[in-house]
């Protein structure tokens, strides 16, 4: 592609960007740290579904100081429903080595910010280009499928190679001092115009110089590797009662869900009846023998790479003392407060659940 022609899309694609942006907001603020929050939370999130954890966020946490005060826990449960919940993990290990390690103040360079805690690749750039100016191409999801049309790219997105050529490619478009608007443009356009099936070709500010549109290959691209299908697993989950409290336990920090309380269980072995599944659970993570009464609800749920559906049973503890052998803590909670700790999906409605046979 040829000089001039990289020079065309940088001012059609921004001159574009200027008439048709997506209001949002954490755009137009000149702060580094609500900039890198919302790449965060936007992270394998659509953007509808960030909006309002975004607003709820920088009322309870509108700097960094304040962030930084606050407890894992807090910030599990105002991430809650926001899924990979790992994000929320790191940003709070960040927090605590920006204020004591960099003065409060996120790095400029994307080498310092890759260093950070759950700051890839993609977000260093982001937040380097957007907050700073650093003439630096980010590349999401739709930026690739943007970058992969516009040059008609047919290797698979999906390896690192190809990615870095496109990178190399969308630098070539970018002009000093003006990244951060032509990547969030890039965004912009995928999001609206370059769209996964059907893209509104004609509609596109920069269709002349589309290598895939001249070739009618748009349809076909990107090129992605198949994935193999997603295992699915049983899971069973105790509903242990005192009275009006029930009781959960705490994931371990390194595990799925890390930090977040659920009902005790597990994961249902080959062989294995969902009542002894159940039993062995409780007994290898708390150390408790348990009678397993009736079965109450069944719960399905799909994260990435699998998929589970819970089976939860009324049970009984009948010898041995709580002990937190495979869990980080436990604790008797009233059916009522269960909403003010922090859960995954699935335990989540099975609090509510409870809440509400506990009402009727």
């Amino acid at each position: 592609m040829a000089l001039s022609d990289m020079q065309a899309i940088h001012t059609d694609l921004l001159f574009w960007y200027q008439q048709h942006a997506r209001r949002l907001p954490w755009r137009g603020i000149n702060d580094p740290y609500l900039t890198w929050i919302s790449e965060v939370m936007l992270q394998q999130t659509q953007v509808e579904t960030v909006i309002p954890y975004y607003l709820k966020w920088i009322q309870v946490f509108p700097n960094l100081t304040d962030l930084q005060r606050s407890s894992e826990e807090d910030i599990l449960k105002l991430w809650e429903g926001l899924g990979y919940y790992s994000r929320a993990r790191n940003i709070k290990k960040t927090a605590d080595i920006l204020i004591n390690e960099f003065n409060g103040k996120l790095p400029e360079n994307v080498t310092e910010l890759r260093k950070l805690p759950g700051i890839g690749e993609y977000i260093a750039a982001a937040i380097s280009s957007i907050a700073f100016g650093t003439n630096v191409p980010a590349l999401e999801a739709n930026g690739i499928r943007v970058v992969a049309r516009l040059f008609n790219c047919h290797d698979e997105v999906n390896q690192s190679k190809t990615k870095n050529t496109l990178k190399k490619n969308l630098n070539k478009i970018i002009q000093f001092g003006e990244a951060g608007a032509l990547n969030q443009a890039i965004m912009d356009l995928g999001s609206l115009i370059c769209l996964p099936k059907k893209p509104v070709c004609k509609e596109c500010p920069i269709r002349d110089h589309c290598l895939a549109f001249k070739n009618k290959t748009q349809e076909i691209l990107p090129v992605k590797k198949k994935k193999n299908q997603i295992p699915h697993i049983i899971v069973v989950a105790a509903v242990i009662r005192d009275g009006s409290r029930v009781l959960i336990t705490k994931r371990l920090p390194d595990k799925l869900l890390g930090g977040l309380w659920e009902f005790p269980g597990g994961k249902v072995e080959e062989g294995e009846s969902q009542q002894t599944a159940l039993k062995r659970e409780l007994c290898e993570e708390i150390g408790v023998e348990v009678a397993v009464g009736h079965h109450m609800e069944k719960y399905q749920h799909a994260y990435t790479h699998f998929s589970v559906t819970v089976h939860t049973y009324a049970a009984q503890i009948t010898s041995g003392n709580i002990q937190q052998l495979e869990v980080a803590d436990h604790q008797w909670v009233e059916i009522s407060q269960l909403g003010q700790v922090p859960m995954g999906k699935v335990d989540r409605q099975i609090s509510l659940d409870l809440q509400v046979d506990t009402d009727n």
